[in-house]
């Protein structure tokens, strides 16, 4: 049994599953969020009355049945925020995991108790979900490879939805080696890269993100090959955010509204407040909103071609402290989803690399690649943090 010193393990989730006795993944452990069905274990999304309103599945998600088929151990299913819509960490009714990379911060979500197992060590890789950056925010905050696969690229059934058309499944581990491993596994196969890489530095993503992040990411941003500056979104980064915000809201409604409907969960602060505003959502706001995506899927996608690698801030800053106030929370999250967005709203690859330091915490430093291409990310990681 995997020793939770972290409050990173969830009650219902205190299992251990032998993988296979071979296999590429033979004799390394993992956890997984609890989002994910694995069989005879309930899923608990966060939220206790999704866990008293739902059985325990019958059998794992197909993610999980790959890495157990693959001689990978499951030691555990770990902590969520609530219906996995926040990037915080601190969930209402389970509380927050310890960052171990700084304890008096939040580790991020909503795959907060995956990135705390695989900062802490107590593991050796741990799978989180992807939506808004749910994978790559706590990565940097938590100083640990995070990775978005391309949209599809893995299949998520077996997962609770949140908003499909970005959801993603993503994992975490502390050496680039070990991200590549894992992902050969998820994918089923490697596809090489047909050429060498082509590095664009998100100049305008750099300026969102601020002068401190800039600074603290100017060494990682050295280690890669020379990058030629790109205004990546014409001003629009706002623009962008607020379309992700309002589609997400709509597919996490049309997802569990009438499941809301009829059970009244007792939402915390913050999810209460965006599940209450998710019907409101308009026809015309999600017509509009889904025209600027289709804009943003081409921009990026002509941005990159087919050898682009972009090079931007995984986030605006450190981890904010535990208990923030709830209104500055916010406000860095909208920051924050202003880099995030990108990779979801194309259904891009993206990996965070922890090469950065801010006010004495970790920071991310991201790539994104061209879709289907999300080998060369790992590549490149594998080649900056080999395994110790």
């Amino acid at each position: 049994m995997l020793e939770d010193r972290y409050n990173a393990i969830v009650p219902h989730g205190r299992i251990t599953i032998a993988g296979a006795a071979g296999g590429p993944l033979a004799g390394l452990t993992f956890v997984v969020k609890d989002f994910f069905d694995v069989a005879g274990a309930p899923t608990g999304a966060g939220s206790p009355d999704w866990l008293a309103t739902h059985p325990a599945p019958q059998r794992h998600a197909p993610a999980v049945s790959r890495l157990l088929d693959a001689g990978a151990t499951l030691a555990g299913k770990t902590h969520t925020d609530e219906m996995a819509w926040s990037l915080n960490g601190e969930n209402h009714h389970y509380g927050t995991p310890v960052n171990p990379a700084a304890p008096e911060r939040i580790p991020g979500g909503s795959s907060s108790g995956s990135a705390v197992i695989a900062a802490a060590g107590l593991a050796d890789f741990a799978i989180g979900s992807d939506t808004g950056g749910s994978v790559r925010l706590p990565a940097s905050y938590c100083g640990v490879f995070g990775m978005r696969p391309t949209h599809g690229r893995i299949d998520i059934s077996g997962a609770v939805p949140l908003a499909p058309s970005y959801d993603t499944v993503g994992w975490f581990a502390r050496d680039g080696a070990m991200m590549k491993r894992v992902g050969a596994v998820l994918f089923g196969g490697w596809r090489a890269p047909a050429a060498p890489a082509r590095f664009l530095l998100g100049a305008d993503l750099f300026a969102a993100a601020g002068a401190a992040v800039a600074a603290a990411l100017r060494d990682a941003v050295a280690m890669l090959p020379e990058a030629r500056p790109v205004d990546v979104a014409g001003g629009a980064l706002p623009e962008w955010r607020d379309a992700f915000r309002v589609l997400q809201a709509s597919e996490v409604w049309k997802a569990h509204g009438a499941w809301v409907e009829a059970t009244r969960p007792n939402f915390g602060p913050g999810v209460r407040e965006r599940f209450a505003g998710a019907p409101l959502v308009t026809a015309a706001e999600v017509a509009a909103a889904a025209a600027v995506r289709a804009a943003i899927r081409e921009r990026l996608d002509a941005l990159l071609g087919d050898d682009g690698v972009l090079i931007l801030p995984t986030g605006p800053g450190a981890a904010p402290f535990r208990n923030t106030p709830a209104a500055e929370l916010e406000q860095f999250r909208a920051r924050s989803l202003e880099l995030l967005c990108l990779a979801g709203h194309a259904g891009l690859p993206q990996i965070s690399l922890p090469l950065g330091r801010i006010d004495g915490c970790p920071l991310g430093l991201s790539l994104i690649a061209p879709r289907g291409q999300d080998e060369r990310l790992l590549d490149i990681a594998a080649a900056l943090a080999p395994a110790a």
